[in-house]
């Protein structure tokens, strides 16, 4: 991880934190061979963090690749599920992106839209630390369980 991490102690916390807990097990959940078995948590995060210097290395345009447009689906599939764990109403993410890397993901609840996100530099998908990205997640979350609390009976509309 090196430069990107904010400190040992930060990292700690962060791994322990609900959001970045459930964002692993959905990284080991797509490891259907066992290869990640032996890698750390802290390891399978790694292509999440992009520090300050390979935020520059990137062009400013560009086409995402499939793997940062898995690291983006694992990401709000995160937020969805931990959003069904604070509330118990199912969420399911949706994605659209342009191949130039703009977009929009919106995680609904029955009829309710929980979360509406604009997309835009998918190609340069990273946060600089755990803790950013734990604090990204999170306040996804945060936003989704508000609309379900505020909304329950849009949310659970049909079901």
């Amino acid at each position: 991880m090196s430069a990107a991490v904010d400190s040992p102690v930060a990292d700690e916390a962060a791994l322990q934190d609900g959001f970045v807990r459930e964002l692993i097990k959905q990284i080991r959940a797509q490891d259907t061979h066992g290869t990640w078995d032996g890698k750390s948590d802290t390891t399978l995060l790694e292509p999440f963090i992009l520090s300050a210097e390979q935020r520059r290395a990137l062009p400013i345009m560009g086409d995402p690749d499939p793997d940062t447009l898995w690291r983006l689906d694992l990401f709000h599939n995160a937020v969805g599920l931990a959003i069904e764990r604070a509330t118990g109403v199912m969420v399911s993410p949706m994605t659209k992106i342009s191949h130039e890397g703009f977009g929009r993901t919106v995680l609904t609840a029955g009829r309710l839209v929980v979360v509406n996100r604009h997309l835009r530099d998918v190609h340069r998908f990273g946060y600089p630390s755990l803790a950013k990205l734990a604090e990204a997640g999170n306040k996804l979350v945060t936003e989704g369980v508000s609309m379900i609390e505020q909304h329950r009976d849009v949310a659970t509309w049909g079901a």
